[in-house]
């Protein structure tokens, strides 16, 4: 039983805007104390900060360079020095790129793979002793572009492809203390530069015939932190897209 007095930690990265932000919140509201990390949202990090102390919980930011391999440790280190300990590690920062696949070149190659797989990595490297200690979680975001071939993002949707391997690579190598899962959104918030009728079109393709919202993913987030007999899995939070 979990006891409701105890402090609990939680670190996002990515955590100041979009799915993140939704994440960080509704770790706040479960009443986790947060970690937030963002590289070039300051204004929303400090909005999502605010947001946080204004529900009785304590979040310290961090602007990190996840394209930084030192970044790792910078981020990890401000939950250590802040809290001492880290229950719930949520890697959602990413890159989402949209570049023809012939036009893909090694530096576009390697800036996509070092946000969206080798971070990932770095930040749970850095957290590994802080997470045994604390009987922690790691949870990583990928999407379906893991598992489908995203001709529009190719080497994002190879990038997540490899974090949805490392899920399982993680959790075999950090148990038992700790458990790490993934979870693979459909369409839960649009992109900033889709139209209507193309983000419309994706309830189309789901079984539900409906597009999500981030609150589905953060209810997905909220039951693999408290599914103690779940490791290794990528839940698939995308209305039924995927079948």
């Amino acid at each position: 039983m979990r006891d409701d007095n105890k402090q609990r930690v939680a670190l996002v990265t990515g955590g100041a805007v979009r799915v993140g932000r939704a994440i960080a919140l509704g770790l706040a509201d479960a009443g986790y104390d947060v970690v937030i990390g963002y590289r070039s949202s300051p204004n929303g990090a400090e909005d999502v900060r605010s947001r946080i102390v204004e529900m009785g919980r304590a979040c310290v930011t961090v602007q990190v360079d996840l394209t930084e391999p030192q970044s790792a440790e910078t981020i990890v280190a401000a939950a250590r020095s802040e809290f001492g300990r880290l229950d719930v590690l949520v890697n959602s920062a990413a890159s989402f790129r949209a570049v023809p696949l012939l036009e893909v070149d090694a530096d576009e190659w390697d800036a996509v793979m070092a946000v969206n797989t080798r971070a990932p990595h770095l930040v749970t490297r850095a957290a590994a002793d802080l997470l045994r200690s604390a009987q922690g979680t790691v949870i990583n975001i990928v999407d379906l572009g893991a598992f489908q071939a995203w001709t529009e993002h190719p080497h994002h949707a190879v990038s997540k492809a490899a974090l949805a391997h490392l899920t399982k690579i993680q959790a075999r190598v950090l148990a038992p203390e700790v458990r790490v899962n993934a979870i693979a959104p459909g369409a839960v918030l649009a992109p900033d530069d889709w139209s209507s009728e193309k983000w419309d079109a994706l309830a189309a393709e789901a079984s539900l015939a409906r597009v999500g919202t981030p609150d589905d993913v953060v209810a997905a987030v909220l039951y693999l932190i408290e599914a103690n007999f779940v490791t290794g899995q990528i839940l698939p939070v995308d209305g039924g897209r995927l079948l």
